[in-house]
């Protein structure tokens, strides 16, 4: 977000000009340089005695809003079940907000997250998001040096799915699917030379789960030649590999020649499991945690492993920092969660 600086009232809020830009403050996978620009007057903080709202200071900042109230709900699920602890971390987790102002190249500010604390439970629905966007960056910022390293190959994007299962059975739903998955990349047929895999788990409308993989391959050219798998032999090849009794639903697409597989990152890259399952039903979600508990969401092989091997660990930055090492004003912007009205607001200016 941009914001050129004007003399600060008496309050000792400075009026911003803002200009929407910038990494990992929204929902977008890529910084947004033609948003609107807006202004904020200094008496819009005194208002009604109604401290400045984040997203109204910075648009692009609402998806914070959005997260922490899901999480709110998620918090309210662990209450009064064997993961009351999980509770009380999501509770602290995000409540406080520093941002800083960072200049930019073209003399203005520009909001930067400085500091938070994160609970990092894998199902909260904030760090999930900011898990999300840390594993994207690392990925936009991979991927160009495998595609120059491997001039003329293409890439394939690879939904794998099998039938729906009893939420409890989901774990070793799971295992099978990945011993399947390791039987498909050792056949022959297989065009992959290195692949990346992730995991996504949806709700179904009887309450069951629905497991599949989202895999992008990388092939060698000669694929969209005589090497070429048509969509039923993949799905013989998944049906074997997994030893169904059963055609899975599978889907297979090309990417075009001349495409970046960084276009299919918001899809590869995503949430394990969307904020509407999440909160869907209470036993359902309570089951969720037990059945993904230490299950690894990211996985990569062949020879994507060494540029892409960073994404199968947890990120130790949920804030952003090592991505953008820009020099910040002494200047810090507070913002805290307020629960009865699910905004942040501005609580302190430093």
């Amino acid at each position: 977000m941009g914001l050129k600086a004007k003399p600060r009232d008496t309050l000792g809020l400075p009026h911003l000009q803002l200009n929407i830009t910038g990494f990992g403050m929204s929902d977008s996978d890529e910084p947004d340089s033609s948003a609107a620009v807006s202004s904020i007057a200094p008496e819009s903080a005194t208002s009604n005695s109604q401290p400045l709202a984040l997203s109204d200071v910075s648009p692009q900042d609402k998806p914070w809003d959005k997260h922490r109230s899901f999480a709110d709900r998620v918090e309210g699920f662990y209450v009064g079940s064997e993961f009351q602890g999980y509770s009380s971390r999501i509770h602290c987790c995000s409540e406080l907000l520093e941002f800083g102002l960072a200049p930019t190249e073209h003399d203005t500010l520009k909001l930067k997250l400085r500091s938070a604390r994160f609970c990092r439970l894998r199902h909260c629905p904030v760090c999930q998001w900011r898990r999300s966007l840390m594993w994207k960056a690392k990925a936009y910022k991979v991927l160009p040096k495998i595609v120059e390293a491997y001039p003329s190959h293409r890439w394939v994007f690879l939904t794998l799915t099998q039938k729906n299962a009893p939420i409890v059975e989901l774990r070793e739903t799971l295992k099978q699917m990945n011993r399947g998955f390791q039987r498909l990349v050792q056949l022959k047929a297989f065009p992959g030379v290195g692949w990346l895999r992730s995991t996504e788990v949806t709700r179904g409308r009887d309450g069951s789960a629905h497991p599949h993989f989202h895999c992008l391959l990388l092939v060698q050219r000669s694929y969209f030649g005589k090497n070429y798998i048509k969509q039923d032999e993949w799905v013989e090849m998944w049906r074997k590999s997994m030893r169904l009794d059963y055609n899975p639903v599978l889907d297979v697409q090309a990417i075009k020649q001349g495409s970046k597989p960084m276009e299919l990152v918001p899809e590869l890259l995503k949430y394990c499991t969307k904020e509407s399952d999440l909160v869907a039903d209470r036993e359902w979600f309570l089951e969720l945690t037990r059945q993904m508990h230490k299950m690894r969401a990211i996985a990569t092989g062949g020879v994507l492993k060494e540029y892409l091997k960073e994404l199968e660990q947890e990120p130790e930055d949920l804030i952003g920092e090592s991505e953008s090492p820009e020099a910040q004003e002494d200047s810090s912007l507070y913002f805290g969660w307020k629960r009865p009205e699910k905004r942040y607001r501005l609580v302190s200016q430093e």
